[in-house]
């Protein structure tokens, strides 16, 4: 096996690297920005964000987490 790096190769992966996580910063921003206007208009921005989270969720897996949840809040009797 070769130890040859192609270098214009390793460059382009690199430069379209660097590319995707200049936008993934200017996304973090635009969604932080969304996230203080929500504040600003009076949500709840935790509650959005658990929100957010549990619509990324398969149903399945949302329901599961659900389940333990409501079987933890019994044993610690928070109902």
């Amino acid at each position: 096996m070769s130890d040859v790096v192609p270098a214009e190769q390793l460059q382009l992966l690199i430069e379209r690297i660097e590319r995707l996580e200049a936008e993934k910063s200017g996304l973090a921003d635009d969604i932080r920005d969304v996230y203080a206007e929500a504040k600003a208009n009076g949500y709840d921005v935790k509650t959005m964000r658990a929100i957010v989270r549990l619509r990324r969720m398969e149903k399945n897996a949302r329901q599961e987490a659900d389940a333990l949840l409501q079987t933890y809040r019994d044993a610690l009797g928070l109902d």
